[in-house]
Parts: structure tokens; C-alpha cells; sequence
């Protein structure tokens, strides 16, 4: 389609965690952003949360220096309490009306002060803390909201509905009321749209059978995230509701608003509801380990990366208790008893059992609001029948309407990480239709004149964080503030409620310049998540960013100190004194700037690398592609149909023919890497083909190595044909084996080599393929009788209607224990498979003409690669990303990323939408031309270097070398760019010829001086 003009701009509907992605995907990839967000703030629901698991990071912690990203960045533009009312035009020329509601408060002006909401006499229901407890009408939505200005909500304010009061005009120092302001409409010329507007969690309300109207001890799930939180309603101290009482019994009932057509009309799985259950029981059980926590569920769907091992932790070590059981109803004891009384059937012994919960919490599931509905009606975006977005498994972003994609929720229930991706997934998509224009709209960033120091007396400045509760509740932060006042070179102290925030963020870079600071502590939490966001505010108030040094308070004082606040507070101050101690020795370090080529290679020639290749060629950038198979397609050439019922044959060859038709990818079939040098940026592989050898550079690596179906060695396999693979049978269905349709009885049995001890992790699409493929069967021959042996079934997302159409249709569905393994033997005309009926507890023989294993999906574990590039493999074989939640398509080195079924087992519609955030992620770095090095690099003092050769040895990353020429050959040198910064060379050199610049033995000494 021909348009007119291509808009360098995207506008993004929802401010949650996969808008947030998605806009700094986009600007910092050369593209004007527009994020468009219904509350007063973005975060979206991930704000209201308390930690994520399996990383156990505390939920805002990790986000934070994405929001205040967000809220910096001069080619994003906020618009709050905003909605969209209209579009029209086409892809690279839409106009979007947007109508943005009065905030009644002037955002130049607002300090965030809180002066206006310490007076207002109106409390209302506080929506962030799930109506727990009341707030303000003139409120800021949480502590740490970006943007951090306060609004005043319309609907309550005593001034707009009855004209009194004025209280916060009078207040406000910094004259921000005004209630004069109106709602108005906003007109923009945007290339793409992004709908980014999450979910809602659905209302239990009006339900009689959850007593949760009748009792305030019923509780939803987002509720009792707000009552663990240190920022919540108690400051994480968790108690009942009705009488604030320590609970000694916790149940979650799941599969609340899920999975149920009868009480509502929500036939699908919300995806996260078991995984946030167990991670609520496993931190409930931390604040109190006494706590006796059950959860009682249908299907246990732990089905994402590192998920079956936190279930098993919680079982083996916190002690939970899981029962498979659907409770009908909840109700309260007679008179003013407290507790819940819950009746259910034992299923061990299937007598009925009635216990009697402190608390109750209703594990309530995602559903797409009717104003959501409504916003894609408006921009002629089709929805399932289940409400969400409807998207292809190969377009997996692409809406109905041209130039418009998706992320997050709206696409199905999801959870964080695979929001994540399809943010990158959605940017990328949302950019490459913009490519002409990429640029065309920013602004560049005016650098901060860096202050020079030289020769200046150290002037610290030490600001110590509350963290809400999350340190505040142990340590006594004025305190550790008033001890660091008296410390050598302290000039400054002060104490943040969240030090993240970008109100303090804001005040930080004031105090800096006022005082002439030119050291910086920060005492707060983890600098792995928080390094980078302070760093930054130095850079802004012109200090060098390496004259700062961060001190962990929260995960090594607070959280393991918990019980010893005397102690902890006495620990935080020696870690304050030691830091003080260190970073007064600090000198500005230097950044290298290199230019980075603009190639790229991808690492694996299936699905996942073909769509991560495309996209980068879409961007307009050359890809090499090596494959170590003699033609394109990996597992998806003995694919049949996606869970949407698409020929994946049919896709995969569209794509290959792509592929091979595009003049700016080339391909190495029947290749290997044999070698790798170079750094981020500046790559140089070697290509082996047979006898031949082909050097590339390139700037990128995106690693799409694919996985392996398990060849599993029990229920006859191998020694019956009758006994075949998930894949083996799905090649049969390609081939139009004509033998299927004369079976009369089919049997699949799950899990075989998947969540046993030597391959813990459930390998995620076995499920839905076996639904998949026993409803096939029964098109193929009607009359069949198909049994699936599960463990737990997990078709999660919309693929539940897949399973709820197999029993339907007839499948019949046996749940087997792993210790009570189905038995298989040759009966000559046919298999006899026996299991032990879990509902009658006795033996059921099937007699069986096809028998199908839903096999392991198995990583090739590759170490050669990981070697090559640096990169790690987890336990269980797969490669891991730098954070499981928030960069699940990157690697910790740079310049590295991965996507598909090297990082875990997903279907097909994931695996190109990883390709395409790992395509994401390399266009922002490709885009920028150029690179800083760390300054935290090794330095060789080569008057002290013996030439021994054991920095090369022990070096994970090649940064050392010994020189071949000049006064200082045989000793040794350390390549900046490479050096990570992780002092193992420094550690072992026996001359003490190396020093890790921030980290140096004088600096350090000092540091153990101080204790």
C-alpha cells in the first residue's frame, strides 16, 4: 500500500510494563513516542505488586529505573489521564484523537511535596492499595509514580462538586492548584500504534459462593499483594482484615474467574494465577515461617522458565501444601467467629474434609474490559470470542488492521517476561513499518558538561533510602543518616523514602549542584538493577559517573537481618562508613567510544532465526545467517497445525522463501561457527563450511539455536512402531499417512521425560500439541476412542478452548501419577497401556492401535557457543538471559541476544515474537552507531608484569593478551573493551601488576581500615 508520507512517531495505548518497554524500544531506537495512559501515572499493574518470582526481586525495585528512563527521555511524551477516542487515516499516517481529562493541577509547577494531601479533608477509596484503605482527593497514585505529580480526582473533590473547601489551593506552596483547568482533545499524526492497555482482573463481587462480599478476610489476589507490599495498606505486615489479627491459615482458591463458564463467562486460563499463588505462599510463609498455607487448584500450571522448580521448592521447603480440588464456596462462621469455613473433597481418601482459614484469597484471573473492547472497535481491531486481540502464530503482533500491533494482555493472558518480549516484538514491528523515517522526529540529547574535580578535596554526599518498609521497617535509616553526617569528607546527608523515584532523582541532581558535591553514596538496595539509574543523575548534575558508589542495605542488611534490627541498623552504618571511606578515594575514569558495525549475525536458521533475521532486514541492516542443518526450518519442518490451527508448513515455506530472496541475508547451510573474537560491536567470526572457511564482522549475535525432541527410552519405544514421538506422528499427519484414519483407539501420554528429577522443567507446549493432535485423530476418524494420560494439563491462555473442545468431543482425559507410571506392553494386535484411574483408584487397560509420547523438549547445551560468545547455560541446559522478567531476550554480555527454543520450550507464535524482540534489542544498539565502554576496567602496571601468562588463563571474557612488540613486549595488556570488570585477573595476578579502576587495592584497603 502506497501512503502519502511515513511519520516517524508510534502511539502507544497503556502505560503498563509492556508500554514502557515498548517506548524506550522505540526511542531509543530513533522513533518519536507518544504513551498514552487512562491513570494519573504510568506502571500499570506491575506497580501494585510485591515481589516477582522466580528472581524474588522486589516488584517497583526492578521497574523503577524503567519508569524514571521513561519520564527522562526527551523523545517520549506522557500523556496522562488520556485516552483514545478516534483514528483514522493508514500505517505511516494515522491521525489519533485523544482525549485527556483535567489534572487540576499544574505539572511545571507541582514539587510533589504532599503539602495538598496532608490537608484535604476527603478520604476516598485508594484504587492502588485495591480499596484497602482510603486516600485523598488529591492524591499521587504511589510513592514512586512517574510522573510523581499529584492530581485531584474530579468525581470527589470538594471544591469542583460543591464548590467549598479550596483547602489545597491554600496549601500548595508552589501555587500547582488550578481548578480552572479543563479536559481537552488532542490531535496526533502518528506512524504506528502500539495497544499496550493490560487487563482487568476480574470481580469476584456479587458472587455469593466466595463470601467475598460477606467478609473482609476474603480477599483477591492483587489484594493481598497490596497487604504483602511494603508499600501497602499495613507495610507488609500481613494480618485479617476483619480484626487485624496475626492469621495462622492462609487458602488460595484458583482458578477464580477462570476456567469457568458457569459462574462468569470466562472460559480461558489466565496464565500467571498459579505461579503468583505460590509465590504469595512462599513470602506469606517468610514473614511468618509458622504459617500454614494451602492452595487448592485444578491444574498446576507452572509452566513458564524456572517455574516447576519454585512449585517443587514450595512443596519440598517451604512446606505448602497443594490440593487438587475446585472448592465450590466459601463461607463465614456462625455469629462473629472469625474465620472461613472451605468443603472439599479429599481426593487420597475422598471423604469430605472441612477447614476452617484465617484468610482467604481468591486467585482471580485476567479479562479484557468492556472500555478496552470498546478502543478496538474504535480502531477496527478484530477480538477472539474470548475478547482479546486476535493475532496469527506467524504475524504474532500484527492486528487485524494494518499498521496497528500489540503487546502484553490484550493479546492473551500472559505473564511478565513474554509481555516483555512482545513489547520488543511489538517495537520492532511498529518501527520497520516507520523505517524510512527512523530519525526524523527525535531530538538529541545535549550532554551535561562534565565538572572537573581535579585537585578538589572530597566532598561526599550520602543520601540513605527507607525503601518504603523494605529497609525502613528494620534499619533505622535517620540513624545510619545521622552517623554518616559526622564521617570524614561528608558534606551532605539525607534520607529518601524511595530513592528511585524520579522526584528524588530530580532533588538529587539539585543538592549535588548546590553543595558542590563531587563524591556520592547512595545507600539503598541492589546496585545490579539501580547502578545505571544513579549513575545517570550524576551524569545530569555534571559529576563523573564513576564517582559513586552504591550501598546494598535491603538484600545484604534488611531482608537477611530481618529479625535483628539493632544489629542491621549497626551493620548499615559500618557498610555506610566503609563506602564513605572508598568512594572519597575515587577519580574520574574514562569511556572508550567505538562504532559498531552494522551486521548482523544470527546463530540458527529454524523459525526463530529466520524471523529475528527478517526483522533486522527489515530495519535496512545485512544478516548472516549460519545453520548447522543443510536447509532452513529446524523443528518446524515436522510441524503440522499451530493451536490456531495454522499449517505451519504453509508459513515455514513462505518464510524460507523470504529468506532466500532477500538481498540483504546470507546464508551458511550445513555450517558451524569455529570461531568468535571481537567484542560488542566489533565481532569476527569464522564461518567452516566442509573445507571451506568464510570470515564475517559483525556488530550483533542473536543466538537461535533450537532445541531437540528427547528420545525417550521406555513404554516400547524403539522396540514397537506403533509407539511414536509427538513429532513422529505430526510428520505422519504432513505425509497424509492414510494408516491413522484406520485406528481405532489412540493413547497419549504426557510429560515423558519432562518434571523428573533429571529434567525438572515442564517443557510447555506438550499440552496444546497433544489437544492438538488427538482432535486431528478424531477429524481424521470420528469413531476413534483417544485417551490422553496427563500429569497436569496445561494449555494455558486461550489454548484451554482446545481442551475443552477435546472433551467434548469424546477424549477422554486420565490423570497418572509419576510415581504410578502408566505400564506398557505388546498384546500382539495391539498395545495394552495400564493406568491407575485417578477418580476410580483403579487399574485401567487400553487397548491401543497408536501410542503418541509427548516428549521432552531437550537444549543441545551447547558449550563451544556459550564459550565463543560468553554467555552463560543454565542448569537445565538452555541459555540464560540477563533477567528472567525484564530482558528475557538479552544476554548480561552486550551485543548478545537470544530468542526461540535455546531459551526455553514456547509454541511457534512465541518463538517469533522472542526473534523479533531479540531483533528489537539489536536495532537500539545498531541504531546508536556508536558504544561506551566501562571505565570498571583491569589496568596493567607493566613495570610490575612478570609476562606469567595467568590473566589470559583465567579470564572469561579474552580481555588479557601479552604484547608481541614494542619496550613492553611479553607483558601483558588488557583490551578495555572487552574487560568486564570482574577482577579475576586482578585476583590472580602473583605480581600485583593488575588494578581494577573503582575497585583498586587502595581503595580497597581503606574499605577494611574502616570496618
Amino acid at each position: 500500500m502506497t501512503v502519502k508520507q511515513t511519520i516517524g512517531s508510534v502511539l502507544i495505548a497503556g502505560g503498563g510494563i509492556g508500554g514502557i518497554q515498548a517506548a524506550l524500544d522505540l526511542a531509543n531506537s530513533g522513533y518519536k513516542v507518544y504513551l498514552v495512559e487512562q491513570s494519573p501515572s504510568i506502571g500499570g499493574v506491575m506497580a501494585q505488586l510485591d515481589k516477582t518470582f522466580p528472581t524474588n526481586d522486589c516488584s517497583m525495585c526492578i521497574m523503577s529505573p524503567k519508569l524514571v528512563e521513561v519520564g527522562r527521555h526527551m523523545n517520549i511524551e506522557l500523556l496522562t489521564l488520556s485516552e483514545i477516542t478516534g483514528v483514522s487515516g493508514e500505517k505511516g499516517d494515522f491521525t489519533v484523537e485523544v482525549f485527556q481529562k483535567a489534572r487540576y493541577v499544574d505539572m511545571d509547577k507541582c514539587i510533589a511535596c504532599g503539602a495538598c494531601t496532608e490537608k484535604c479533608p476527603k478520604k476516598v477509596e485508594d484504587v492502588y492499595n485495591q480499596g484497602l484503605v482510603k486516600r485523598k482527593a488529591i492524591y499521587a497514585l504511589y510513592p514512586q509514580a512517574v510522573p510523581l505529580k499529584y492530581c485531584i480526582d474530579a468525581d470527589n473533590c470538594l471544591k469542583l462538586t460543591k464548590g467549598k473547601c479550596g483547602i489545597c489551593e491554600k496549601t500548595c506552596p508552589a501555587g500547582a492548584i488550578n481548578y480552572e483547568d479543563t479536559d481537552k482533545t488532542l490531535s496526533l499524526t502518528v506512524g504506528s500504534i502500539i495497544l499496550a492497555p493490560g487487563f482487568k482482573a476480574y470481580d469476584p463481587s456479587g458472587k455469593d459462593i466466595y463470601n467475598y462480599d460477606g467478609s473482609p478476610d476474603v480477599v483477591t489476589s492483587l489484594e493481598f499483594e497490596r497487604l504483602l507490599s511494603a508499600s501497602g495498606p499495613n507495610q507488609g505486615h500481613v494480618v485479617r482484615m476483619s480484626d487485624h489479627a496475626e492469621p495462622k491459615k492462609i487458602a488460595w482458591l484458583q482458578c477464580i474467574g477462570s476456567r469457568d463458564i458457569n459462574t462468569c463467562d470466562n472460559g480461558h486460563c489466565s496464565s500467571v494465577c498459579c505461579m503468583y499463588a505460590i509465590k504469595q505462599a512462599i513470602i506469606a510463609k517468610e514473614h511468618d515461617p509458622s504459617l500454614d498455607c494451602t492452595i487448592f487448584y485444578m491444574d498446576m500450571r507452572t509452566h513458564g522458565k524456572g517455574f516447576e522448580s519454585c512449585y517443587n521448592e514450595a512443596k519440598e521447603k517451604h512446606g505448602i501444601r497443594f490440593v487438587r480440588c475446585r472448592v465450590h464456596s466459601v463461607f463465614g462462621q456462625p455469629g462473629d467467629t472469625p474465620g472461613q469455613v472451605l468443603d472439599y473433597v479429599d481426593e487420597a481418601t475422598g471423604s469430605l474434609t472441612r477447614e476452617i482459614y484465617d484468610i482467604v484469597v481468591l486467585s482471580v484471573g485476567m479479562e479484557i474490559s468492556r472500555e478496552v473492547k470498546d478502543l478496538a472497535h474504535t480502531l477496527g481491531v478484530e477480538l477472539t470470542p474470548g475478547g482479546f486481540c486476535k493475532t496469527g502464530s506467524f504475524n504474532p503482533v500484527a492486528t487485524t488492521r494494518d499498521g496497528v500491533f500489540v503487546c502484553g494482555a490484550l493479546q492473551g493472558p500472559k505473564d511478565i517476561p513474554q509481555s516483555v518480549i512482545e513489547a520488543g516484538s511489538a517495537a520492532l514491528s511498529a518501527g520497520a513499518a516507520l523505517a524510512s523515517a527512523r530519525g526524523t522526529l527525535t531530538k538529541a540529547v545535549t550532554a551535561t558538561k562534565e565538572t572537573d574535580i581535579t585537585g578538589e578535596r572530597p566532598r561526599v554526599g550520602v543520601f540513605v533510602c527507607h525503601c518504603g518498609i523494605n529497609i525502613g521497617s528494620v534499619v533505622d535509616v535517620p540513624g545510619v543518616r545521622d552517623f554518616a553526617r559526622a564521617l570524614p569528607f561528608v558534606e551532605y546527608v539525607g534520607d529518601n523514602l524511595y530513592s528511585c523515584s524520579q522526584d528524588t532523582q530530580d532533588a538529587m541532581t539539585k543538592v549535588i549542584k548546590e553543595q558542590n558535591l563531587n563524591r556520592i553514596v547512595v545507600a539503598a538496595c541492589s546496585p545490579r538493577t539501580h547502578d545505571p539509574l544513579f549513575q545517570e543523575t550524576l551524569i545530569n548534575a555534571g559529576l563523573n559517573k564513576y564517582l559513586f558508589e552504591m550501598v546494598n542495605i535491603r538484600n545484604h542488611n534488611s531482608w537477611v537481618h530481618k529479625d535483628h534490627p539493632a544489629e542491621a541498623t549497626e551493620k548499615a552504618m559500618e557498610m555506610v562508613r566503609m563506602a564513605v571511606a572508598k568512594v572519597a578515594l575515587f577519580a574520574p575514569l574514562s569511556e572508550a567510544e567505538l562504532s559498531i558495525d552494522q551486521n548482523a549475525l544470527v546463530v540458527g536458521g529454524g523459525l526463530s532465526g529466520m524471523a529475528a533475521a527478517r526483522a533486522l532486514s527489515g530495519q535496512g541492516y545485512h544478516v548472516s545467517i549460519v545453520e548447522r542443518e543443510t536447509s532452513l526450518g529446524g523443528q518446524a519442518a515436522s510441524l503440522f497445525t499451530t493451536s490456531k490451527g495454522e499449517s505451519i508448513q504453509d508459513g515455514l515455506k513462505a518464510m524460507v522463501t523470504d529468506v532466500e530472496a532477500d538481498p540483504n541475508i546470507d546464508l551458511f547451510l550445513d555450517a558451524e561457527l569455529s570461531d568468535v573474537d571481537g567484542f560488542v560491536g566489533n565481532f569476527n567470526s569464522t564461518v567452516t563450511q566442509g573445507d571451506r572457511t568464510t570470515q564475517t564482522k559483525h556488530g550483533v549475535t542473536i543466538i537461535a539455536t533450537g532445541a531437540s525432541e528427547h528420545t525417550p527410552d521406555e513404554y516400547l519405544y524403539g522396540k514397537d512402531p506403533r509407539v511414536v514421538t509427538g513429532l513422529e506422528l505430526d510428520r505422519k499427519f504432513v505425509a497424509g499417512d492414510s494408516g491413522l484414519r484406520d485406528a481405532t483407539c489412540a493413547v497419549f501420554i504426557q510429560c515423558v521425560g519432562s518434571r523428573e528429577p533429571n529434567r525438572p522443567y515442564c517443557s510447555r507446549i506438550c499440552c496444546t500439541h497433544t489437544v492438538v493432535s488427538a482432535l486431528h485423530l478424531k477429524e481424521l476418524n470420528p469413531e476413534m476412542q483417544i485417551f490422553v494420560l496427563y500429569r497436569d494439563i496445561r494449555t494455558y491462555g486461550e489454548r484451554e478452548a482446545l481442551y475443552q473442545e477435546a472433551r467434548e468431543k469424546g477424549i477422554i482425559f486420565v490423570r497418572y501419577d509419576v510415581d504410578n507410571k502408566p505400564v506398557v506392553e505388546n498384546s500382539g494386535e495391539h498395545l495394552t497401556v495400564t493406568v491407575t484411574d485417578h477418580v476410580l483408584n483403579k487399574p485401567l487397560a487400553i487397548h491401543a492401535d497408536l501410542l503418541t509420547l509427548a516428549t521432552a523438549v531437550t537444549p543441545y547445551r551447547d558449550e563451544k557457543l556459550a564459550r565463543f560468545f560468553k554467555v552463560p547455560i543454565n542448569d537445565e541446559g538452555f541459555f540464560a538471559e540477563a533477567h528472567v522478567k525484564l530482558a528475557p531476550s538479552d544476554f548480561a554480555v552486550d551485543g548478545v541476544f537470544l530468542c526461540g527454543l535455546a531459551h526455553y520450550p514456547k509454541p511457534v507464535d512465541e518463538s517469533i515474537a522472542q526473534a523479533q524482540a531479540a531483533a528489537s534489542s539489536a536495532t537500539r544498539l545498531l541504531s546508536g552507531k556508536t558504544i561506551n565502554t566501562s571505565g570498571n576496567v583491569a589496568e596493567v602496571n607493566p613495570s610490575l608484569c612478570s609476562g606469567c601468562g595467568v590473566c589470559e588463563a583465567v579470564c572469561p571474557y579474552n580481555a588479557p593478551s601479552l604484547m608481541t612488540e614494542g619496550k613492553d613486549t611479553g607483558k601483558a595488556r588488557i583490551n578495555p573493551v572487552i574487560c568486564k570488570g570482574c577482577g579475576a585477573c586482578v585476583a590472580s595476578c602473583r605480581s600485583g601488576a593488575l588494578q581494577l579502576k573503582g575497585f583498586e587495592e587502595g581503595q580497597l584497603m581503606a574499605m577494611i581500615d574502616n570496618i
